[in-house]
């Protein structure tokens, strides 16, 4: 490390000479380090200390002369060490004083490592100065600030837009099988209640007595008991029986055999039983009494597939209701296992047949304060880009975990990884590994600040061909996340 500026005390000034020396300021002319030397001064800190602390307002900027310093970030209350120099010129403090439209503060810490000495200059004397002596260039880098903002914002809204209407389609999909199953089973039910009571009427027309009669609803629970009680048969066993079921009724002379079979099969009715009914009711009135059995057995069906759809579709809807925390307080207590559920229930329309699902659950982790609906983002945003590097095949594993103080999320693929190359730049706004018009760069980036800004967490990526894992890191601690941070 060069010592040519070292030596100085506290307050001293530099001279313009001097102040060339220093690659910042190399290029400036005499007025411009005469300005400079004049304004600024030399300060001296002792290692162990602070200069300065993230938050606090900024009020200087600062050039290291002698020393080591490191900047640092505060995470969760700790201190991450973000840079440590030894290079003389090296610079930070007050870095953005020249934008006048943005609260001056400063946004990270300083910490001397050793004794260190630093020239600084009052933000305010550097902002005139800079807008002064370079008025083009501060138009251009204000631009430049506002420009990325309002871009990102505005890429940032269309992008959840898009997503938006991509979960909504899945979801619309989902909702449709269910709802289409159940109109189906409505309309046929209808029209078995119609022959139902055609088939009654002929049972019940005074040539059946009233003891059979009784004897025939009893027998028409028992029906509905043993359709409840069903075992679930191999379509093998199912073939077999349905066979020989037909092959006894048609002995028996009922036309149609071979239609209901199948309904008094799946009713786990068998011809020892309908032998029972025929001795019950009388060879006579047998055929009009089988016929008002299995409209039993089909109306008892239509009904379970019926109450499975609607069962379904309140599923779907108590999926997509936790999905996006609508009727819920922006920050509370969660269940993460719950708001995965809710991600990949609105997902799964988008998982080609050939991706598998691998849940990894820890049940044993606790609740965490969160913001739920901006995590569900974070979950899209990380399994929608896992089954984008796959393509039409692969593993998609949705891991928990408990790792001290923290609750783990961890999402895998088994795509192509992510190159050493390409690894360092994910995070950053705007940058993808998509083709121009499939992605906006955006995803990872609203990921980060969600987890990191906003629930002071972390997220970390491990990456090798056939395996990539992003690990979201989440505190347990009760303290509220930052309401106030960037998550846009």
């Amino acid at each position: 490390m060069s010592t040519e500026l070292a030596g100085h005390a506290e307050g001293d000034r530099l001279s313009p000479a001097e102040l060339r020396k220093l690659f910042l300021f190399e290029k400036l002319d005499p007025e411009q380090l005469d300005f400079l030397a004049s304004h600024g001064s030399v300060e001296t800190h002792s290692g162990g200390s602070w200069i300065y602390r993230e938050g606090e307002p900024a009020t200087c900027f600062y050039v290291l002369l002698n020393g080591t310093v490191a900047l640092s970030r505060t995470v969760r209350g700790d201190e991450v060490e973000t840079t440590r120099t030894d290079q003389v010129g090296a610079y930070a403090g007050a870095t953005q004083a020249y934008i006048e439209r943005i609260p001056q503060i400063y946004v990270n810490s300083m910490l001397a490592v050793s004794d260190v000495e630093l020239y600084q200059l009052p933000a305010d004397q550097m902002a005139a100065a800079l807008r002064d002596w370079f008025p083009m260039a501060m138009h251009l880098l204000e631009g430049l600030f506002f420009g990325m903002r309002s871009m990102q914002t505005a890429v940032s809204e269309r992008e959840r837009l898009l997503a938006l209407g991509s979960l909504s389609a899945g979801l619309t999909h989902e909702l449709n099988n269910p709802a289409a199953a159940a109109v189906r089973a409505t309309s046929v039910l209808r029209t078995r209640f119609t022959g139902m009571r055609n088939k009654l009427a002929l049972i019940a027309d005074g040539r059946v007595d009233g003891t059979r009669l009784h004897a025939l609803v009893g027998l028409q629970d028992e029906a509905i008991k043993r359709a409840a009680s069903a075992p679930e048969l191999t379509p093998m066993e199912t073939s077999d029986a349905e066979d020989k079921l037909g092959e006894w009724l048609e002995d028996q002379d009922i036309a149609g055999a071979w239609d209901i079979a199948p309904t008094l099969v799946s009713g786990a009715i068998d011809s020892e039983w309908l032998q029972k009914v025929r001795d019950e009711i009388g060879p006579e009135n047998f055929e009009p009494a089988l016929r008002w059995l299995t409209y039993t057995l089909d109306t008892e069906q239509l009904m379970t597939e019926i109450d499975d759809a609607v069962t379904r579709i309140s599923s779907l809807v108590a999926a997509a209701k936790q999905y996006s925390q609508l009727d819920r307080a922006p920050h509370q207590t969660v269940n993460v296992h719950e708001l995965l559920h809710a991600t990949l229930v609105m997902l799964h329309a988008k998982f080609p047949k050939g991706i598998k699902l691998v849940k990894d659950y820890d049940r044993t982790i606790p609740e965490i304060p969160a913001y739920a609906a901006e995590l569900n983002q974070v979950w899209t945003n990380l399994i929608d880009n896992a089954i984008s590097a796959m393509g039409e095949s692969g593993t998609l594993t949705v891991r928990t975990s408990r790792d001290g103080d923290n609750v783990v999320v961890s999402i895998g693929d088994t795509g192509p990884g992510i190159p050493k190359d390409v690894r360092p730049r994910i995070f950053d706004p705007f940058f993808t590994t998509k083709p121009v018009g499939e992605g906006t760069g955006l995803g990872l980036d609203i990921s980060y600040r969600i987890v990191v800004n906003k629930h002071h967490g972390d997220i970390r990526v491990d990456s090798k061909p056939g395996e990539t894992w992003f690990h979201v890191v989440l505190p347990t601690d009760g303290s509220e996340p930052d309401s106030s941070g960037d998550a846009e």
